[in-house]
């Protein structure tokens, strides 16, 4: 398979340095080698470029939403990045960076296939609105946004025109919602499996569902969003806004085989590895193990 990495050294949509460092951190600790190892030819098209903006002018474009337009810049080139990517018959590995950058990833990927479905492994929703967001942080909001729920700004990023069915979005690992995400969950009817959800059924059961509905659906291709912070706050310290009471390596490693094995997904974001609290860099290698492990099964 041909890959394309592209990195974004985004730290805007969480508001904490750090997270920007990551995509560099990951080239210069082999992920090249360890996707080629794997009989891949990888393709590094580099960084996406994020500008630099002084901390005081991160509310100049919006009260509510912390570096608004900088962020839709940088979403509306990565999304630009992905959709030609994936037009080019590759495969578009998008490394963060936070996961404000699930905007671009999903609005490129859904201009190339109009019934996108995304599961999205995370921690959080990331289904907030500039009226539900507790932070004011983007990184909260691509997937609302992706479905054409919340701001203009973010809902228009890239085009005009077709959006997520929310009913093609499954949500998996959740255990950190908001109350308005709660409520978009239940009026959207978006397909929701959280941290007990998987304790009470085995992750083996939730991935047969997940599997069974994607297959069952009138789609085109699935985005693939993976959040390290749906793994448990012990194993992986070195994230922005790490939740107790995850899921165990092996519960995300067998969701990401059961996945990548359909043959349906035709993007994937790895995101919200921060190096600056990962003094030990035990969370850096248990992403490189998982790095290792998607391009073992892509």
């Amino acid at each position: 398979m041909d890959i394309n990495i592209i990195g974004v050294p985004l730290f805007y949509g969480c508001d904490r340095k750090g997270v920007d460092l990551s995509p560099n951190t990951l080239r210069e600790n082999g992920i090249i080698n360890i996707i080629e190892k794997h009989n891949h030819k990888v393709y590094d098209l580099g960084n996406i470029y994020v500008p630099a903006v002084s901390e005081k002018n991160k509310y100049s474009h919006s009260n509510k939403m912390k570096y608004l337009k900088e962020i839709v810049d940088v979403n509306t080139n990565l999304a630009h990045q992905v959709y030609t990517s994936i037009n080019s018959g590759n495969f578009p590995l998008i490394i963060g960076g936070d996961h404000a950058l699930g905007l671009g990833s999903l609005r490129g990927a859904n201009r190339k296939y109009s019934k996108l479905a995304v599961v999205w492994i995370d921690a959080h929703g990331d289904i907030n609105t500039h009226e539900t967001t507790p932070s004011g942080n983007v990184h909260g909001m691509p997937l609302a946004a992706a479905m054409g729920i919340g701001h203009n700004d973010l809902t228009n990023t890239y085009y005009h025109g077709v959006n997520v069915n929310p009913e093609n979005v499954f949500l998996i690992a959740a255990r950190d919602l908001d109350k308005g995400e709660t409520q978009l969950i239940k009026d959207k009817n978006i397909n929701l499996y959280t941290t007990n959800t998987i304790k009470e059924l085995g992750i083996e059961k939730v991935m047969e569902d997940v599997i069974s509905k994607l297959k069952s659906k009138d789609i085109d291709a699935v985005h693939l969003s993976f959040d390290i912070d749906c793994l448990d706050s012990n194993l992986v310290p070195g994230t922005g806004t790490p939740v107790c009471e995850g899921i165990e390596l092996s519960h995300g490693k067998y969701a990401l085989k059961a996945l990548l094995e359909t043959n349906l997904i035709c993007s994937l974001d790895f995101v919200e590895l921060n190096t600056k609290l990962d003094s030990s860099q035990q969370t850096l290698n248990i992403c490189l193990e998982l790095m290792d492990w998607i391009s073992k099964h892509l």
